[in-house]
């Protein structure tokens, strides 16, 4: 049974964060989907994670390649995981069910702490996840580091 584990940035933006998170979770064996809603925002974060510097290389895809399963990381804007990714990441408020959290090792929701919408969505999911039943755990950056400020199941 896996976990929500919720993400609110308020120090580094989703392109500096998001790769050090996505390192931790393949340490640790898993696929990821990284899940955003709009197809162009997930072009910008493609090209984003390719420039990451000489110093670090993170292999992904954009969704719609014709080797998708095989990605390691696949930046997509729908619900599927066809990389059969046991990790989803969701940005800009895409959406995750009950459902998929107890089933996948883990989902990570990052949240831009500066944008109060994104903030009121993020405390939405919290609810929904939590009264679904879902083990979930709330990570604050506000102090300098990654502190978990709340944590429920």
């Amino acid at each position: 049974m896996g976990a929500a584990y919720f993400y609110h940035l308020t120090r580094a933006p989703l392109e500096a964060t998001l790769p050090r998170l996505i390192e931790k979770a393949r340490g640790a064996g898993w696929k990821i989907a990284v899940r955003g809603q709009d197809p162009q925002r997930m072009e910008w974060l493609d090209q984003k994670l390719w420039l990451l510097g000489d110093e670090s290389f993170l292999a992904h895809g954009l969704e719609g390649g014709p080797h998708d399963a095989l990605q390691p990381v696949l930046l997509t804007s729908g619900d599927a995981r066809p990389n059969n990714a046991s990790c989803v990441m969701a940005i800009d408020g895409a959406d995750v069910a009950a459902d998929e959290v107890n089933a996948l090792e883990r989902v990570c929701i990052l949240f831009d702490g500066h944008d109060p919408d994104a903030v009121q969505h993020a405390r939405g999911q919290w609810k929904a996840l939590v009264d679904a039943g879902c083990s979930a755990q709330y990570w604050s950056e506000e102090g300098g580091a990654w502190q978990k400020k709340a944590e429920s199941g």
